[in-house]
């Protein structure tokens, strides 16, 4: 998979590209007060490629993502995004084109499938483009949806809006094999196009099939990073992390 150019989407800032991250950790110290739970964190996301971020329960993944789009205050080290250090609150690098699937899905559950596509940015047709599926579903309400096309809906949303960079946390939490594998092929189709995408997963062989690169995070801290195919052929390797840190979730 090549890294496409950032221009494509029209952003103002156009310092990210090739060879400059669109996100990128430096020395990343965060946690919740003074209690820090990542630890001299570095990780950098480019545009055209798909970063897993791995790791057992209480790795710090989420935590991770918090603080990449502005949601935690940092301890210390920074996050550049789009090439610049960014110290920004998540709504405006949100509107500066940073997309965040949470863990929740990032739906609101009382409106329709339609209500939930028209509050982003992006246009109902371009969320169908992505998800045909979605179509014969848009006049139901999203807390009626099955956890896959809830989570399909929240994926929509985020990619209709043309994002520079996608976050998305827990991507197969309590899904089937088949919805994983569509939705992972829809974020190797956006990478494609040109965007970055950190995904945080927990399981690792479907990561390792679609990720260019990966982090292995165990209690805050890189334990392993490479490329998708090195980490694929160190599979046990990763697996025995996991149980080492008392999670068998792989």
């Amino acid at each position: 998979m090549t890294r496409a150019s950032a221009a494509a989407n029209g952003s103002a800032r156009v310092n990210a590209g090739p060879d400059h991250p669109v996100l990128r950790a430096a020395n990343l110290t965060v946690g919740y007060g003074a209690i820090p739970v990542i630890h001299n964190l570095n990780l950098e996301v480019h545009t055209g490629e798909i970063v897993a971020l791995l790791g057992p329960n209480g790795a710090g993944k989420s935590t991770t993502l918090a603080a990449l789009c502005g949601e935690l205050e940092l301890l210390s080290g920074h996050v550049e995004w789009m090439g610049e250090r960014s110290s920004d609150p998540p709504h405006r690098r949100a509107r500066q084109g940073l997309g965040f699937v949470t863990e929740e899905r990032s739906i609101i559950r009382g409106l329709t499938t339609r209500d939930n596509l028209k509050l982003g940015r992006g246009s109902i047709d371009a969320a169908l483009a992505l998800m045909p599926e979605l179509e014969r579903l848009l006049n139901q309400r999203a807390g009626l949806l099955s956890g896959g096309q809830q989570q399909m809906l929240a994926l929509a949303c985020a990619l209709s809006q043309s994002p520079r960079a996608l976050m998305v946390d827990e991507l197969s939490l309590g899904l089937s094999p088949l919805i994983v594998a569509r939705l992972l092929r829809v974020l190797e189709e956006a990478a494609q196009s040109g965007k970055g995408i950190l995904l945080v997963e927990q399981h690792v062989r479907q990561a390792l099939r679609v990720a260019n690169r990966v982090y292995v995070l165990i209690r805050g801290q890189v334990a392993l990073e490479g490329t998708g195919c090195e980490l694929a052929k160190r599979q046990d390797e990763i697996e025995a992390l996991y149980l080492s840190d008392g999670d068998q979730n792989v």
